[in-house]
């Protein structure tokens, strides 16, 4: 099924691993002009390199901390005309609601929220000419079901769901659109380091939690992986996972690069 998406340039934060690659991954299948984003510039070859490896398209990259807005601003200056903007970009780390500091607070909001915020008003004003354009905030189900030992991580998914839900309005009856995907729990390396630091924090449980989440947690996988579409609020759809059931905790996305 030809998806419309030749030639697109299309940015995916926070792609050089886990659920952001998946995404930049089957884009590149599609045959738009993926930029991958990472932290760091081996983090950004290596993936550029695998997604070439794989679909034998030709992608792009831009390293640096979107949590900055000076880096937000390098990515326009050198992408100026991304169509297809993915916000996958996010942190997460678990820690009782007592021990979360101001500094923490504004530090995750900074992060997971503001780094799309900047992004979507950066690009919006040029999909508004070209009447055409696609934005989509990779939220999460901590979004309507906060976990208890990350209630800050799940603020900032709810405010991923006004924030997208608001701009979709704003551009009601144009040639955009704005959405929110909220996926489960996604066995990734970002996931992976997250149980391991839950097991240090509970370490009467830590046996427990490493067996359920290597057993219950969706993995990243292309539309060409499998033919199933992901059971979960809303739907990528070309970004594929087969969906597993869902585990108490784990988040669903992590800081690439």
């Amino acid at each position: 099924m030809d998806l419309g998406l030749k030639n697109k340039l299309a940015f995916v934060s926070g792609s050089t691993a886990g659920i952001g690659f998946a995404i930049a991954n089957a884009l590149a299948g599609e045959g738009a002009r993926a930029v991958v984003n990472g932290r760091t510039q081996p983090a950004v070859d290596a993936a550029i390199a695998e997604i070439r490896s794989r679909t034998g398209a030709d992608a792009h990259g831009f390293a640096g901390d979107l949590s900055l807005a000076s880096r937000a601003a390098a990515l326009f200056r050198a992408h100026p005309e991304v169509e297809i903007l993915v916000n996958n970009f996010g942190i997460f780390e678990p820690k009782s609601f007592e021990d979360i500091a101001d500094a923490e607070w504004v530090r995750f909001f900074e992060a997971n929220l503001l780094s799309g915020v900047r992004l979507a008003r950066l690009y919006l004003p040029a999909m508004r000419r070209a009447n055409w354009g696609r934005i989509i905030f990779i939220s999460s189900e901590s979004a309507v079901q906060i976990p208890a030992e990350m209630i800050h991580y799940g603020m900032t998914k709810t405010a991923q769901l006004a924030v997208s839900r608001g701009l979709a309005e704003a551009v009601a009856g144009t040639g955009i659109t704005v959405n929110s995907v909220l996926p489960g729990p996604t066995k990734s390396r970002g996931v992976d380091e997250f149980v391991e630091a839950l097991a240090k924090t509970e370490a009467s449980r830590s046996r427990h939690s490493r067996r359920s989440s290597s057993k219950r947690c969706a993995r990243p996988r292309s539309s060409s992986d499998s033919p199933r579409q992901p059971r979960s609020r809303a739907w990528w759809p070309i970004s594929r996972a087969r969906w597993l059931p869902r585990p108490p905790a784990p988040p669903c996305a992590s800081t690439a690069g």
